[in-house]
């Protein structure tokens, strides 16, 4: 755990971008630590360890799920989730919209998109986002609120490959924005930027970073 950086990260960034402590796979007393000096968003990508941590820490936590989402696992996180990150399909969104609506509740998500080089990493092309929102069902899910997009750059030492990702990614923002939300003030979030690449990210126009090991360590695969 890594204090010093954590205070520099917060000193340094601008006031319109919000910091996520990625706090997956670390133990609930390092949040803690967090939590007493401020910080308030975390991060996690596995939906039951959310639910296990949301359940013993405290409830003003806004928790934000970073990680691929499967469909069978929304419904742990739905009750109390402050924001998905990673919608990165119809099908997915509507299990979203479903299980929110079993909850009464709108739940707030961004549109994953993919710009890295990776076809490992997930996300929507600009067509395929496009096509859901013109698809007539896309006005029906009412428990949903889109309020921002999400990408990952490229792993890659290539700093302008990664500023090209990152303005392709704030790009697809403006297009949305003005075609597709124009007017909604809720539609303002650009998630992009980890450890490596948040500032260059924040350059770009990031209004959320994502940073984990920088803070925490290195995560631990064994738990």
């Amino acid at each position: 755990m890594n204090i010093q950086k954590y205070q520099k990260i917060k000193h340094e960034i601008p006031e319109n971008v919000r910091l996520i402590a990625v706090s997956k796979t670390k133990p609930e007393s390092d949040i803690l630590q967090l939590y007493e000096l401020g910080q308030r968003i975390f991060g996690e990508n596995k939906a039951q360890e959310l639910k296990q941590k949301h359940e013993n820490l405290p409830k003003d936590i806004a928790w934000h799920f970073i990680g691929h989402l499967q469909t069978n696992k929304i419904k742990y996180i739905i009750p109390f989730v402050h924001l998905i990150h990673s919608i990165d399909s119809f099908n997915l969104l509507k299990e979203v919209n479903k299980q929110a609506l079993k909850n009464n509740r709108q739940v707030s998500c961004l549109l994953q998109f993919h710009v890295a080089t990776e076809e490992t990493k997930y996300g929507f092309s600009f067509q395929e986002a496009v096509e859901m929102l013109q698809n007539p069902e896309f006005e029906n899910l009412k428990n949903v609120s889109i309020v921002g997009i999400m990408g990952m750059a490229s792993l890659t030492d290539d700093r302008s490959q990664i500023r090209r990702e990152f303005s392709t990614l704030y790009s697809f923002f403006e297009k949305l924005k003005a075609t597709y939300f124009k007017g909604k003030d809720s539609f303002k979030e650009i998630s992009m930027g980890m450890t490596d690449d948040y500032d260059i990210a924040i350059e770009e126009g990031a209004t959320l970073i994502r940073v984990g090991s920088a803070i925490f360590g290195e995560r631990n695969y064994n738990i």
